[in-house]
């Protein structure tokens, strides 16, 4: 049984205040250009400049405007300390040493960075993007996401990587090498693949020694190629084994299932993320970025302008940002669950209010539908999925949804 919840009785928008003060705060850059554009990926990635010199230039244009992004969005964030920053893309790897260390610096020049902040930069094992590890380790960067996806050469090609293995292989040597802190991206229930391939795959990351390991099942987004021409896909049945063998073999060797896709050697565990999953703010600059900001009378999420000539364009006239929206009381209960729950141990009962601002009773009703049907652990202390939630997780965020109005 599903149940909507509606805040209209509880909260009204002259009674909703939001939490003071603010949640932990971490900031996203996004880079939005990447060699090649692969057939199953729906983010805001475009391939670069066939010419090196024209690709750099737009970089370097691109650096100038996400200082005056970050500058112009500094009165939403003023006085507060980043704990992360997170440089996503597109492949920002594709950046070289001392454009990272221009852009570190900046962010360094505007925002109080923690003394333990945590930097992480993704990149993809090209050989030339390889050679530029120890450069990204000089200018700051302390912790490195390598998309890897497979050592397989075919699955490779099947998803149209740059790379091969011994490519992939060579990244992740030189990652251990210049980084202490750092995670493997790897793809599962690929075009084909059995239980025993994509336990090979881990297999051959684990070798590694990866402090933190992400596993993420592929699927056929919307406006892709892989959308337009599907694959053939592991049906379900194989694609749960092979779930279950990971889940395992991870566990096996030291790492602790923390996220539904993401796995940690202890002490390991992405700050970054963590402060998505548990409702934390965040800036966003760079072409499309998407922001999630508690300010004194509203909590609110921004996006930027997505194609990068629309937003170096906007740029120019110091617009950044394209769209923003209040978040309604009404809908914070779906909004924080919708990243708390993936969590596999959830988080404190108490952190809903402290994260929202709403009383616990905003969602007790549906907290308790969801344990009537073992969706949830039943811990009036915490917040947390059951092994059945987690595997039907979109059916228990949904339950969250604001019931709607009628008339």
């Amino acid at each position: 049984m599903k149940l909507p919840i509606d805040l209209r009785p509880l909260v009204g928008s002259a009674a909703y205040r939001p939490p003071q003060p603010p949640p932990p705060l971490s900031l996203y850059v996004h880079f939005p250009w990447c060699a090649r554009k692969c057939p199953y990926c729906d983010f805001n990635s475009h391939a670069q400049a066939d010419s090196a010199t024209d690709a750099a230039q737009l970089r370097s244009s691109y650096l100038q405007a996400l200082r005056e992004d970050l500058e112009a969005s500094l009165p939403t964030v003023w006085g507060r300390t980043v704990h992360s920053v997170f440089i996503g893309g597109g492949t920002p790897s594709l950046m070289t040493g001392s454009e990272v260390d221009r852009l570190l610096s900046d962010i360094r020049m505007l925002l109080p960075l923690a003394a333990d902040c945590e930097i992480t930069l993704e990149a993809n094992p090209g050989t030339m993007e390889a050679q530029r590890f120890s450069d990204f380790r000089r200018a700051g960067v302390n912790r490195l996401s390598l998309g890897i996806q497979s050592f397989d050469d075919r699955q490779l090609a099947q998803l149209g990587r740059i790379h091969d293995s011994h490519q992939a292989q060579r990244a992740a040597e030189l990652a251990a090498r210049y980084f202490e802190r750092f995670n493997l991206d790897l793809m599962w229930a690929l075009p084909g693949q059995s239980v025993d391939q994509a336990v090979a795959d881990l297999e051959r990351a684990l070798a590694f020694a990866p402090p933190h390991l992400s596993l993420y099942q592929l699927t056929i987004e919307p406006n892709t190629v892989f959308a337009r021409f599907p694959p053939q896909l592991p049906d379900e049945d194989v694609a749960f084994r092979i779930q279950e063998q990971l889940q395992e073999r991870a566990h096996r060797a030291g790492y602790q299932h923390y996220e539904v896709s993401a796995y940690a050697q202890p002490g390991q565990r992405c700050v970054h993320n963590l402060n998505y999953w548990t409702f934390g703010d965040y800036l966003g600059i760079g072409a499309g970025a998407h922001s999630k900001l508690t300010l004194p009378d509203a909590i609110v999420r921004q996006e930027r302008f997505s194609r990068p000539e629309s937003y170096l364009q906007k740029a120019a006239e110091r617009r950044f940002v394209s769209r923003q929206v209040t978040v309604a009381a009404s809908e914070l209960p779906f909004e924080f669950m919708l990243n708390a729950l993936r969590l596999t141990e959830g988080v404190p009962a108490a952190l809903f209010t402290e994260r929202t601002g709403l009383p616990p009773n905003a969602v007790s009703h549906t907290l308790a539908a969801a344990e009537a049907r073992g969706l949830v652990v039943p811990d009036p202390t915490r917040i947390a999925p059951s092994p059945l939630g987690l595997r039907f997780l979109n059916d228990l965020q949904a339950s969250f949804l604001p019931r709607p109005a009628h008339p």
